[in-house]
């Protein structure tokens, strides 16, 4: 556990980058800063391995206070991701990877081992362990950098804005093999972002704050979206809140509509033909397109985007709707076979009733 207690930052022209900061970032859990220019995410992170040391208050770790351990030691313990990954470009991927385990007194050999096993670990074919980091894309120099913080196996991982220099499709990735990763190792995360997005999606807890290094408020994604402490936390948080807290309301419980489906190259049923979509499918069960019954031999029309109907949110569901020219989501199992559809409206219908008992529950 981190424990920050009145931690503040003034510089010598009198600026205050943090404020008074009190908060305890839980073991093995992402805890992520977050907040516009100027709040002190970084100070923070870097008062932490003491790149930058505090101008009052304590920071703790497991207890102890971070200035009894001198700072070479301190550090050992500690793993650090930046922004553009800062990889050293006359070292191949698998010495950059090594230059920590290599400090340690680990020798060649091993310390190339541990870098294959880590290149695995982050996603990256180890074919690419002889190549220097430039001739690697930018999502993969940020795994690289992942693998080199996690190389000597640090107890605390610092993460400034790592994944902020690549484009959407590639951060998405990146976030999801983050997680994968933090799942396995369990490390005690501060991760520092301006993307609210990316802080919901990945944080365990999120602590928000204001210019100056002011805590604004310290929550779980979901009680941060539901309960924002004031109007500068709902004002961060955006216009769309509401459409945020989907994300934590699972869709398992949406009535799925089995009647939509059929089989390439099977006529429709009688009732089928009242409904004005159905999903066309192929003898796996995989969704092809939908058809319109009143329109026999018309091109299938692309449903967008699936939901996965056990594990997925109502966010998630919504999405797959308003993102289909027909209005109606595809659910599909693991494997992608359609196990159902559903409309806009049918949706709105679940996110007023999880709306209903959410409120009951107060």
């Amino acid at each position: 556990m981190i424990t920050f207690e009145n931690v503040s930052k003034r510089y010598p022209d009198g600026t205050e980058a943090v404020a008074g900061l009190s908060l305890e970032a839980p073991d093995a859990a992402i805890t992520v800063l977050v907040g516009p220019s100027g709040c002190g995410k970084t100070t923070t992170l870097r008062m932490t391995n003491r790149l930058v040391e505090p101008s009052g208050g304590r920071i703790l770790v497991d207890g102890a206070d971070i200035r009894e351990r001198p700072v070479a030691q301190l550090r050992r313990g500690i793993g650090y991701v930046i922004q553009h990954a800062g990889l050293f470009p006359h070292r191949t991927v698998a010495e950059n990877i090594a230059t920590v385990p290599r400090l340690l007194g680990k020798d060649r050999r091993a310390a190339r081992k541990r870098s294959l096993e880590l290149m695995e670990l982050v996603g990256l074919e180890t074919v690419l362990a002889d190549r220097y980091p430039h001739q690697l894309s930018g999502g993969q120099q940020q795994r690289v950098g992942v693998a080199r913080a996690l190389a000597a196996d640090p107890a605390i991982l610092l993460m400034d804005e790592p994944f902020s220099a690549v484009d959407p499709i590639v951060r998405k990735s990146l976030q999801e093999q983050f997680l994968q990763i933090q799942a396995e190792v369990g490390k005690t995360i501060l991760f520092v972002t301006h993307d609210i997005d990316e802080a919901i999606r990945i944080g365990d807890r999120i602590a928000v704050l204001r210019e100056g290094g002011h805590l604004a408020q310290f929550a779980a994604p979901r009680e941060l979206l539901e309960k924002p402490a004031d109007a500068f936390v709902e004002q961060f948080l955006g216009l769309d809140r509401g459409v945020r807290r989907l994300t934590f309301i699972s869709s398992n419980g949406l009535n799925l509509r089995t009647d939509a489906l059929v089989k390439r190259g099977v006529e429709p049923e009688a009732g089928q033909l009242e409904l004005p979509w159905l999903l066309l499918v192929d003898e796996a069960g995989a969704p092809l397109g939908w058809i319109e019954p009143r329109r026999p031999g018309a091109a299938p029309i692309p449903i967008g985007h699936p939901f996965r109907a056990k594990d997925d949110s109502l966010r998630a569901a919504l999405d797959a709707a308003v993102l289909c020219p027909t209005g109606w989501a595809v659910g599909v199992d693991e494997a992608g076979r359609a196990v159902g559809v559903v409309s806009q409206e049918e949706i709105a219908a679940a996110i007023r009733e999880a709306h209903r008992a959410s409120l009951e529950a107060v």
